[in-house]
């Protein structure tokens, strides 16, 4: 028979059974101490928990214990299924790149998948990831479908069943700002961001293609620009240069082998973000604040157009390799203003540089040639 143990609260040994616990852990006998009436549960019974033995001696302590140790067990589920996720998107990654994949392909679906673990989509359960998506209010029909996309990539790689929601993006026609908007935008920012801008102006180049330049690439004699590392499978392209673009592009350090040196997309769009909301509130304009990078080559594909009619030569300048990427671009000839800038020409380098400037002959009168640019 055992003995009855001392009370833990005054060591007395004159207790006296109370009945039992029933725990998931079995019966567990309770005392009462006939000398001070504390109440406790048998100290010989003990709950091992990760790594520990604990012992409890009163209901309270049992039902925290418990509490403790079912906490224990969920968090480390939850830790295990974190490095689980982990190591199958960095396994994805990786099998992207060896497939081919160019680099901002591999980075907006990463992007998109750390967003779905961020709104709290579990992307081992796709019914999970279905259900994070649809409650994404603030995505608009095209954000949910590359982040579909994004997961159909990644359910595929990893062999998890996966049905796409019916999300169809909604196509809107960009926004096409004023070649004035542009030149302040230029004139206001910083060495480094005006020169990008001007770049892109002119060549309606991608931003992560602007970055990638390298000072070889650029013929200074010739006055020209070689793309050979265009992005989305695009074709290499060659732009000629202005003057003025090259004077800003001698401007620029050679820190490295790269015209724009370790300007990333991010910190490139974060700079320019700031510099773009100061020079939108000193000139009042809030248009500024639409205009993007990549608007630029919008408003280059559209301007070009709108002075050839050629739709096959826009193709050729924004490096589509498909022609329908290049028809909205016809859309986009109903401009905001239809005021021009106008300028006279008398002699053939006159005309010359007009023409380099951006401006379109238009007519000859008494042997002085005009010249017109939408402003």
């Amino acid at each position: 028979m055992s003995r009855a143990p001392a009370c833990p609260q005054c060591g007395s040994k004159r207790v006296w059974k109370d009945g039992l616990r029933y725990t998931s852990f079995g019966a567990i006998q309770r005392y009462i101490c006939r000398t001070c009436g504390y109440r406790f549960s048998d100290p010989s019974k003990t709950l091992r928990s990760v790594g520990a033995t604990t012992t409890y001696s009163n209901a309270c302590q049992e039902r925290a214990l418990l509490a403790k140790v079912a906490e224990a067990e969920k968090g480390a589920a939850g830790a295990t299924l974190k490095q689980e996720v982990k190591g199958k998107i960095l396994s994805f990654a990786w099998n992207l790149q060896k497939e081919g994949y160019c680099e901002n392909t591999i980075q907006n679906y990463m992007k998109f998948l750390q967003l779905l673990i961020k709104a709290g989509a579990n992307l081992l359960n796709p019914e999970s990831v279905k259900e994070t998506i649809a409650k994404k209010k603030n995505w608009s029909n095209s954000t949910k479908c590359l982040a579909s996309v994004a997961y159909q990539a990644f359910a595929k790689r990893n062999g998890i069943p996966w049905k796409p929601p019916r999300y169809k993006p909604s196509r809107k026609l960009p926004f096409i700002p004023l070649e004035s908007e542009i030149d302040a935008l230029i004139a206001g920012c910083g060495k480094k961001i005006s020169t990008l801008l001007q770049l892109l102006k002119e060549t309606g180049m991608r931003l992560g293609e602007a970055l990638s330049l390298e000072w070889k690439n650029i013929d200074f004699k010739r006055k020209t620009i070689t793309l050979n590392t265009p992005e989305k499978n695009g074709n290499p392209r060659i732009f000629r240069m202005s003057d003025q673009l090259i004077s800003m592009l001698k401007r620029l350090p050679i820190r490295n082998s790269k015209v724009f040196g370790k300007m990333t997309k991010h910190s490139a769009e974060a700079n320019f973000n700031i510099q773009r909301k100061k020079l939108a509130i000193k000139l009042g304009n809030p248009r500024l604040l639409r205009i993007t990078f990549h608007t630029l080559r919008h408003w280059k594909g559209t301007m070009e157009y709108a002075k050839t009619k050629d739709i096959l030569h826009v193709m050729r300048l924004l490096g589509h390799k498909n022609i329908n990427s290049t028809l909205i671009y016809t859309q986009l000839i109903k401009f905001e203003s239809d005021e021009y800038h106008s300028s006279v020409a008398h002699t053939v380098d006159e005309a010359r540089k007009l023409i380099e400037a951006g401006f379109e002959y238009v007519c000859e009168i008494d042997g002085i040639k005009l010249f017109r640019k939408r402003k």
